[in-house]
């Protein structure tokens, strides 16, 4: 049940008028807002310009404007910039956590942890990472360069509001582009946080830009814009479908992070326990809204009532409410139409034939906010809509497997390929198993999240990677000079 907290109404929110264009705080063409809903109090607590393609247009010169100077900086003073921001991001570290609670309702401490602490991790590899954005490589009477791509279009999700701002404008920056940000429209007061680090920090004017607005509008003007270089978007399939074909009309460059069904492999060996325990909490944070969650986990058809048993339990133990209360495990999921979308599934699960076994439609959640109750289903059949399609929700799939050779075939049957993980007593089976998920990333027996390590995926889950060099690579273009 959600609980009146003090920290709540510390964490007071107020809507941004404007836009953030070539160094200053503009009015937006329009006078169209988006409200932003509290999804734990279904309370609007602010709004932001629903911004037009004229604000893409400006913002867009603006950027194409400073691409000449700010690429020609050295990579040393980009990257002093670049700590200059990290700096001012630092400070706002608490405002960002509960501005993220707020917004989006993750919990408090996931926020501070997660929410704020990985982007300023991810934003300080970036101050290291500048410095080698010039490297060059002799090959025979060749001299290969890397050099700046342009003006670039970072399209990000709601789901980590800040993070994957940082992972897009971070590399941008520091490999010498310049960049107009478009935030999702559900969490855009966390993007305001990273502006208002970047005015502190006087970031040359033009160098990175905002423009809030929904997807079809300033999402679409700045995908098809002829003067962006390059697109780097996160978010659904479908709508990377989209963006591609928008710039594809230009042959303008692509990078996309989209969706998961990532499949957790529990080999006969493992540590059962633990495994399932680590899994849970995997496909659980969030509220399940991450798209690299573990929401298929496959084990021995020996041990199956064994793990859906502790998974049961596992998931039985996070307690839904509000955010800024110390005992919430699980907030809410960000809309209302989230939460349709993920009942919706929950419905055509039980329809196909899964067994409820913990949460479920008629599980108790708070009578105001977008809950939905963590839920874990048995008996999936590995071609099932709930085992085949990215609910985005706290909905965990148990499946059973006969032999190690099955349980690979049942993680590589899916059209996505994000993540993944492997569990076994043998390490170096883990690894053998680990290689044959066609799969961007697997952990094994619980490896630690890198932010420092290429992040994206196979198939239909993306193009290109975040993070680390591989990350700043994707926005150089490369250059051969014969001598």
């Amino acid at each position: 049940m959600t609980v009146p907290n003090p920290a709540r109404a510390a964490a007071h929110l107020t809507g941004r008028d404007h836009l953030y264009v070539d160094g200053a705080w503009v009015a937006p063409a329009g006078t169209g807002v988006i409200e932003v809903t509290d999804p734990t109090t279904e309370e609007v607590i602010g709004t932001v310009p629903a911004g037009e393609a004229a604000d893409v247009d400006a913002a867009v010169r603006a950027a194409r404007a400073a691409f000449g100077p700010w690429s020609a900086l050295p990579a040393a003073t980009r990257a002093a910039h670049l700590g200059r921001l990290l700096d001012a991001l630092t400070s706002r570290a608490p405002l960002i956590a509960t501005t993220v609670a707020r917004e989006l309702g993750t919990p408090l401490k996931v926020a501070t942890r997660v929410q704020a602490g990985l982007p300023l991790a991810v934003l300080k590899s970036y101050v290291s990472l500048a410095a080698t954005a010039e490297a060059t490589e002799e090959v025979g009477n060749s001299l290969v360069v890397r050099e700046p791509v342009g003006v670039v279009g970072a399209i990000t999700p709601w789901n980590y509001p800040l993070h994957q701002v940082v992972a897009k404008v971070g590399a941008a920056l520091a490999a010498g582009c310049t960049v107009v940000v478009k935030p999702a429209e559900l969490t855009p007061l966390t993007a305001y946080l990273l502006f208002d680090a970047a005015h502190e920090a006087g970031l040359p004017p033009g160098v990175l830009n905002l423009v809030t607005g929904t997807g079809p509008v300033v999402g679409a003007a700045l995908a098809g814009h002829p003067d962006v270089d390059m697109v780097s978007f996160t978010g659904s399939t479908a709508t990377g479908a989209h963006v591609s074909r928008a710039a594809a009309d230009r042959i303008a460059r692509v990078a996309l992070e989209l969706g998961g069904k990532s499949a957790n492999v529990i080999l006969d060996d493992a540590d059962l326990a633990r495994a399932v325990k680590v899994g849970v909490g995997n496909c659980l944070l969030n509220s399940g809204q991450t798209c690299t969650a573990w929401t298929r986990m496959l084990v021995p058809r020996d041990r199956y009532g064994e793990a859906v048993a502790l998974a049961a339990s596992m998931a039985a133990g996070y307690a839904l409410g509000d955010p800024f209360d110390e005992a919430t495990r699980l907030g809410p999921l960000v809309s209302a139409g989230q939460r349709e979308r993920v009942r919706g599934y929950l419905a055509k699960g039980v329809a196909d034939g899964a067994r409820v076994v913990c949460g479920g439609l008629d599980a108790d959640v708070p009578a105001k906010g977008y809950f939905v109750a963590p839920t874990v289903l048995a008996d999936v059949h590995p071609d099932s809509v709930v085992a085949q399609e990215e609910i985005f929700g706290p909905v965990l799939a148990v499946l059973a497997y006969d032999d190690e050779d099955e349980a690979v075939a049942i993680a590589n049957n899916s059209r996505y390929g994000l993540a993944g993980a492997v569990w076994s007593g043998d390490p170096e089976r883990a690894l053998r198993v680990a290689r044959r998920l066609r799969t961007g990333a697997v952990d094994i027996n619980g490896g630690a999240f890198n932010p420092l390590a290429p992040f994206g995926g196979y198939k239909q889950s993306g193009i290109g990677r975040e993070l680390g060099a591989h990350g700043l690579a994707e926005f150089q273009q490369i250059k051969a000079i014969q001598r």
